[in-house]
């Protein structure tokens, strides 16, 4: 049982050595999921290394730009006009986070909205792991409908009473983390942690000329800036067909991308590659899995994706489908 489990847990000799000594468990919320997209409001829980409580703290952020989707955080240009900028919190944000794993629900978007806001203000978030509790939840085998924050809360009694406010959210997620955490002590489980690079360079567009108008917002990547770029090599698998639900990714299956990506696409097809999936620049009846953070657009992706029935997974998803790739049967 899962409440034995907690308890034998909480006794310092069930306790793993190895574990990290401390967590911020944090929440962002932002006005939309692309590259040049910002953070409106933050949360972090600070958790010693058994995830009881130290402290919290919260802050709005003045994005310097529209809000975006209003009607999911709540937050209007009117709330946030008076909220300190990013760089006016980045310090204090820094001591929270500093020396401790990130924990967050999906937390690859997390850290990578942090660590372009750290380096908008040219500076690093001094975070250097990160753990996801999805990716967790599934090495605990946990019963959960699916991998949203209130089916985990549910699980464990948590009430949510915000939801989609960050201070509520971490706070929902930190007591939830806490059982998930002591559940995986009295098992042995290795926590899946994972590095966090930060981003060492940040641009702004130039500014339109007359009569241009400017279509990147606030800021973007420039292309092999951080990170050189390198041809990926040919698949070495044959493709075993179309994804399936509720099932695990496969060696050779190819994969297309369409659409903004909260991580960097280049880095997200350099992964899907190292895991042994064929990236592909086109969509045919031979693609196994279609990877778009809005279905709903009307690319031309999107659009064959419809017409071919191919699967279609968002990329918090297929974050996690990539942890667990099944080997090909022959290479």
């Amino acid at each position: 049982m899962l409440e034995d489990r907690m308890t034998a847990a909480s006794s310092p000799t069930a306790w793993p050595a190895a574990y990290p000594h401390g967590y911020a468990v944090v929440d962002v919320e932002t006005t939309g999921l692309a590259r040049d997209d910002r953070i409106i409001s933050a949360a972090v829980y600070r958790l010693d290394g058994r995830g009881e409580v130290e402290d919290h703290w919260y802050t709005l952020v003045n994005p310097e730009r529209d809000p975006g989707p209003v009607w999911i955080h709540g937050l209007t240009s009117e709330v946030l006009e008076g909220a300190p900028l990013f760089q006016d919190i980045a310090e204090e944000f820094a001591t929270r986070l500093e020396g401790r794993v990130l924990v967050a629900h999906n937390a690859v978007f997390d850290w990578q909205m942090i660590a372009r806001e750290y380096a908008r203000a040219k500076s690093e978030a001094p975070v250097r792991q990160r753990l996801c509790t999805i990716a967790l939840s599934k090495v605990l085998e946990l019963p959960l409908p699916n991998h949203k924050l209130e089916s985990l809360a549910a699980h464990f009694g948590v009430v949510q009473q915000r939801a989609h406010h960050a201070l509520d959210d971490a706070r929902v997620l930190a007591e939830a983390f806490r059982p998930s955490l002591r559940a995986a002590a009295e098992s042995g489980v290795r926590l899946p942690l994972h590095e966090c690079r930060p981003l060492t360079e940040w641009w702004e567009p130039p500014a339109p000329r007359i009569g241009q108008q400017a279509t990147g917002g606030y800021g973007g990547y420039r292309p092999g800036s951080w990170r050189p770029s390198r041809k990926r090599p040919a698949c070495p698998y044959p493709n075993p067909g179309r994804y399936e639900e509720g099932k695990r990714l496969k060696q050779g299956m190819r994969v297309a991308f369409s659409g903004d990506t909260s991580v960097e696409r280049e880095l997200l097809e350099d992964r899907a590659t190292e895991a042994g999936l064929h990236v592909s620049t086109s969509l045919s009846r031979l693609t196994s899995l279609l990877v778009t953070n809005d279905p709903d657009s009307g690319t031309s992706k999107v659009v064959k994706a419809r017409q071919y029935g191919t699967p279609v997974v968002d990329e918090a998803a297929f974050g996690q489908l990539l942890g667990d790739v099944e080997p090909a049967s022959e290479p």
